[in-house]
Parts: structure tokens; C-alpha cells; sequence
């Protein structure tokens, strides 16, 4: 049964909504009762409380303070505020704490009747998720499939870090790595059957799988992962010669069984061994890279890692992978040492085995892409791009080349990052000025960022890292610096001064005044 909580300070009230909602039909304990919202925290204290009805005016903790504590300390609880008082603050204030409802007084008994049904309702699925949840973390965690799985996704994608491996290791029970890791990537080429349904397509990843799975089940310490319908991987550790070739000689019978019984070839690639986890992720990249290339000519080969062409490699990934990754974290300011480091790293790499007119042509196209780019720097013009080619044509050592192009790239996110907090500063100081001269509207985020066009997220991130404040506490705080000023004039009434600074009514503008300040706007005139 569900347990609600009436809290409210008129006795009344109270014994109305106890005897005359029918709280057992609506799947509810007879609820609890509290007279202040002290008294309503020493419940919560020590009962579980599902539901609360809280009344918005009451003294002391007043119904807002009390929604607010009670969703800190328990989140999933649902909160129904009631209230005489018919404004749009008073809502606006109880939903920033967590209300899920809002009565007005007098209270209609088939109006909270319905809310507390939605909250049935809510209360409900959020209980099935939970116990869902439950039931499939037992799930995961009993079956070491997934986990394995899991594992090999991580690992070539390079999220299993040294600081990590230690943990995968006790919770799937690997054995020390000492002789390395091998890899061998199994993946569909083409089908040479009909059959492109749907169905046909799972029941082929099915049977893909399985036949991979039995067929190396009595090999040690090898795990099995399905990457995706069409590809298989296999994590080989410390593996020992007589494993090795077991291993191989499984892979025609994995081929002929796939082309006999689902009419698909299948291509193999065999890396070297890695001797650190670290050194898989680049392996894996490498067999891709090697299985794309030879499928060219002939399907369903066995691919050795020693047979892949670096130098097509190595062009490949400058390309496709190093120089986009430059530029994407140079677009990106917080990125921008990063991408320093990352471009240092590959010099160093290009360095060790490839001849200087390369590097150059690895810098030339780094530098013609990053001037391409529309959203590039205007402190770096078009003539200071042709001088640093020309230099880095003119250099006769690679280091030169390295230290030039590092060089420009410094200067590059120097300029990116002063010119985007340049921007950043007058879009904000625009945006401060605006709500200054338009306190007498409601002014939202949704509304600034329209204006702006911008996202409103990432207007809300901008405004709190240049101001120290959210929009919203930078309004109320505008608001109540300007309703100060006003108040030293005594012939500008409470309420001209709350309609001023854009309040609806004279009652919330007095309630929020006295919340920030510690006085009414009354008190506050008298003494000022």
C-alpha cells in the first residue's frame, strides 16, 4: 500500500482530507497526519513516506522548505502542494523543489482524488523499474557472457586503462598477462545464398556466433565477443604455441560450416601478439584495416597481422584518424592542450620510419585543413598560413618541421580560445543587459536562447561560467537589487514596485524578499 502524509496547520483541513478522500480505493494506507512541518519531519524521520500533502503557508517550515528537505532526502517521493493563494509564483517555486501537483483552496475532494491516482500511477512504474533494474543487474551480473563481452567492447575501444585492468582481471578471473594477448577477428563477408530478411540475418549472427563459440570452447583462456551481426572477436591470453595452432586449425572448420550451412564466406585476420592490453586496440584497427583491403580482390582468406602493408597503414590513418582528431579537439577549447599532446605524439610517431617529405606533407595537409575551416581564428590571416608552409618546405630536418607545426598549432587554440571568450563575454554581457532593461517580463532561458540562437543548455553552462551564477538566481538577484532601490522612495507603493521589477503579484514579490533578505519590503523601507 502506498503511504501518504497530510501536513497542514489548520486542524480542519487535516481531518477533511483524512475522512473524505477514499484513500483505500485509490490503493492507499490510511494516512499519517502533522500539524507544522517539524512535526512532519520527525514522521519522515521515521516512517517511509510515499505521497506528501503539504500546505503551502504554514509557520515556521513553511510547505516549499518542507517539499524540499523531503525530496533531499528521499527523491522519488511525491509532493502535493495546497495553497489559497491563486498565483503562478507560488506554483513556479513549488515545482523548482520537486511538486509533482498544485491544488488551490477550497479544496474539490475529486481533484486530489486524481492527483493521488497519477501519483498511484507514477509510484507504480517507478517501483517496476526499479525492481526490473534489480532483476537484470542480477542478470548481468550471473552471466559471465556479458560480462566477457562487455570487457572486449572496452578493450578495443581503448576504455580499459591500466588502472582498470586490474579490476577486469579479479572480476572475470583472467590469468597474469605474460606471454601477451592475441586477437583473431572472424568476420562475414557476402552471402552466396538468398535470404536478406530480417529474421534470416539473426538467425545467421546466431549461428555465426555459436559455431566460433563451440568451435574454440576447449581452447584456454580465450574469450569470445560478438562485435556486431557480422563480425566475432577472440581475445586469445598468454597463448602457447600448441593453443595457437589448435586454435588455426579450428578456423577452416568455422568457414566451411558457415559456407555449408548459410551459404557465408568468411574472412579471418590473426594479429601478432600484444604484449599489453594497451597494444589491442591498435592491433584490432590494423587487422580491420588489413581484412577491408585484401576483401578487395578475394573473400573468405585467413589474414595474417605481419602481412599488412604499414605504409598503407600509416597513410590510411593520417588521413582518416590523425589529422581529423586534431582538428576536432582544436575546435573544442577545453581540448585544446590535449590536441597539442596528441599531435606531438604523432610527429614523434611519423618520425621514427617515414622520410622528411612526408612529415612535411603530414604538416602541409594539417595546416590546409585547419585553414579551410570556416570557424577559424581572424588573428591567424591568410598570409601568416603561406609564410609557415613556405618555412616548413624550407626545412632540411624533420624536428624542424615538428617544432613549426606545433608551433602554429599553439598559436592556433591561443587564438580560438581568446577569440571564443571574446565572444562569449559580449554575447553574455548583452544577455545581462537585456534581462536589466526587461525585469518588468517574465524573461526565460528558452526565450534568451532563442534570441541568441543557441542551444539553452549550453547558454545556462556560458552564463554560469563567466557570471558564478545561474540565469535564473542571476534574475532573482537583479530583481530584488532593483526592488531594494525602489523601496528607498517612499512614494512608489509595495506593489508598483513588485509589478517593476516583473512580479505578478505583491504577495509572492513579499514572500521571495523576505526569504532573501530576512525582512518583508515593508521592514526593509522603515529601516532604510
Amino acid at each position: 500500500m502506498i503511504q501518504a502524509l497530510i501536513v497542514d496547520d489548520e486542524p480542519m483541513h487535516v481531518e477533511g482530507l483524512a475522512r473524505h478522500v477514499q484513500w483505500e480505493s485509490l490503493g492507499y494506507a490510511q494516512p499519517l497526519t502533522a500539524m507544522s512541518g517539524e512535526a512532519a519531519l520527525a514522521i519522515l524521520r521515521e516512517r517511509r513516506i510515499d505521497v506528501l500533502v503539504t500546505d503551502v503557508s504554514m509557520p515556521g517550515i513553511n510547505g516549499i522548505e518542507l517539499a524540499a528537505r523531503c525530496k533531499k532526502a528521499n527523491p522519488g517521493i511525491q509532493v502535493l502542494m495546497v495553497s489559497g493563494y491563486d498565483e503562478f509564483e507560488f506554483v513556479q517555486e513549488a515545482i523548482e523543489v520537486g511538486a509533482r501537483g498544485y491544488v488551490l483552496k477550497p479544496i474539490k475532494v475529486a481533484e486530489i482524488e486524481g492527483k493521488l491516482a497519477a501519483f498511484r500511477a507514477s509510484l507504480e512504474k517507478m517501483r517496476r523499474i526499479e525492481a526490473e533494474t534489480t532483476e537484470l543487474q542480477a542478470k548481468v551480473s550471473g552471466s559471465l557472457d556479458v560480462v566477457k563481452e562487455r570487457f572486449i567492447h572496452d578493450l578495443i575501444e581503448g576504455a580499459v586503462e591500466s588502472e582498470t585492468v586490474a579490476s577486469w582481471t579479479r572480476l572475470l578471473e583472467l590469468p597474469d598477462l605474460q606471454e601477451g594477448v592475441r586477437l583473431v577477428l572472424f568476420s562475414s563477408d557476402r552471402l552466396l545464398v538468398e535470404g536478406t530478411d530480417a529474421r534470416s540475418r539473426v538467425m545467421r549472427g546466431a549461428a555465426f556466433f555459436k559455431a566460433v563459440s563451440v568451435s574454440l570452447s576447449d581452447i584456454c583462456s580465450v574469450i569470445i565477443a560478438k562485435l556486431g551481426p557480422e563480425e566475432v572477436l577472440t581475445v586469445h591470453i598468454n597463448p602457447a604455441s600448441e593453443d595457437k595452432a589448435r586454435l588455426e586449425k579450428q578456423i577452416s572448420f568455422i568457414q566451411d560450416v558457415m559456407l555449408e550451412q548459410h551459404g557465408l564466406s568468411i574472412t579471418v585476420g590473426i594479429s601478432q601478439t600484444c604484449p599489453k592490453w594497451s597494444d589491442v586496440p591498435l592491433a584490432y584497427r590494423r587487422m580491420k584495416f588489413m581484412m577491408a583491403r585484401a576483401r578487395l580482390l578475394e573473400r573468405g582468406l585467413v589474414l595474417y597481422e605481419n602481412q599488412l602493408d604499414d605504409n598503407d597503414f600509416q597513410n590510411q590513418r593520417v588521413s582518416e584518424e590523425y589529422i581529423p582528431e586534431i582538428i576536432h579537439m582544436l575546435g573544442e577549447a577545453k581540448q585544446a592542450d590535449k590536441a597539442l599532446e596528441y599531435a606531438s605524439n604523432v610527429f614523434a610517431l611519423l618520425e621514427t620510419g617515414q622520410s622528411l617529405s612526408y612529415l612535411q606533407a603530414f604538416a602541409l595537409g594539417l595546416l590546409s585543413e585547419l585553414s579551410r575551416k570556416p570557424t577559424r581564428p581572424e588573428a591567424l590571416n591568410a598570409e601568416m598560413n603561406v609564410s609557415v608552409m613556405q618555412q616548413i618546405l624550407d626545412c632540411s630536418q624533420a624536428s624542424q618541421v615538428r617544432q613549426l607545426a606545433l608551433r602554429y598549432l599553439a598559436q592556433y587554440a591561443t587564438a580560438s580560445r581568446n577569440e571564443q571568450a571574446t565572444q562569449q563575454h559580449h554575447l553574455i554581457q548583452a544577455i545581462c543587459e537585456y534581462i536589466y532593461e526587461h525585469l518588468h517580463e517574465n524573461v526565460t532561458v528558452k526565450q534568451l536562447a532563442e534570441m541568441n540562437h543557441i542551444n539553452a543548455s549550453y547558454l545556462s553552462v556560458l552564463f554560469k561560467k563567466e557570471t558564478g551564477q545561474t540565469i535564473s538566481d542571476y534574475i532573482q538577484e537583479v530583481r530584488i537589487n532593483r526592488a531594494k532601490e525602489l523601496l528607498h522612495n517612499p512614494t512608489v507603493r509595495v506593489y508598483e514596485v513588485a509589478e517593476k521589477v516583473g512580479f505578478q503579484t505583491a504577495a509572492y514579490f513579499a514572500y521571495l524578499f523576505k526569504k532573501i533578505t530576512g525582512q518583508t519590503p515593508q521592514e526593509y523601507r522603515n529601516y532604510h
